[in-house]
């Protein structure tokens, strides 16, 4: 039987919360982000993501990559074909998420008409979206799979003695986010670090 926390609960905490405790959060998270500088290259391309479900905001994300000289980029799902869970990432061309010409996905997921896109293996950075993670690196997503698909394969490499270019994988989320251990699966993809407002987690 699982033990991993209930989504839909998690969900109800994050919409509770007030647009001004959502913009401080983010703006403490933020805090930690230099810590991944001295692991990305120069220019380094960073994926990112809108926030659109009470996540932890992500427009810090966005203006930390372009403080710092890095590119940012976003999202795209079943651009390979209908059940193709591998998302490819369309570059932001824009200072504020929000203007951000979008479309919403049948899976409730905002995602760029921008169609210049880049597959995992050519970002240096992918900032993953989670509804819970653990103090091992664990990360539960919103069950459809694709975010373990698209780095299944870099993590593949990056595990073998090959060590080609894999993108540093980091979690965004608020801190009643992070429990213990969650129950993983075979094919679950855990993360490099995971920075909440309180703190940043390294894992091995």
């Amino acid at each position: 039987m699982s033990n991993n926390p209930s989504r839909r609960e998690i969900n109800r905490q994050r919409r509770s919360l007030t647009e001004q405790q959502r913009r401080i959060s983010g703006s403490m998270a933020s805090r930690y982000l230099p810590k991944l500088t001295p692991r990305l290259p120069k220019g380094a391309k960073v994926a990112i993501y809108l926030d659109d479900f009470g996540e932890l905001p992500t427009q810090p994300l966005l203006k930390w990559c372009q403080r710092m000289g890095y590119k940012a980029y976003m999202p795209v799902i079943n651009t390979l074909g209908k059940g193709n869970k591998h998302i490819r990432f369309a570059p932001i061309e824009h200072t504020k998420l929000i203007n951000i010409p979008n479309v919403r996905h049948p899976f409730g997921m905002k995602e760029s008409k921008q169609r210049r896109l880049l597959s995992a293996d050519e970002l240096d950075l992918i900032i993953c979206p989670l509804v819970a993670a653990d103090e091992q690196g664990n990360r539960m997503g919103m069950g459809g799979g694709f975010y373990d698909t698209t780095m299944a394969k870099s993590y593949q490499y990056s595990s073998s003695k090959n060590h080609r270019k894999h993108p540093l994988r980091v979690g965004w989320c608020y801190e009643f986010q992070v429990v213990d251990k969650l129950q993983t699966q075979p094919w679950d993809v855990p993360l490099n670090a995971l920075i909440t407002p309180e703190k940043i987690r390294w894992f091995s």
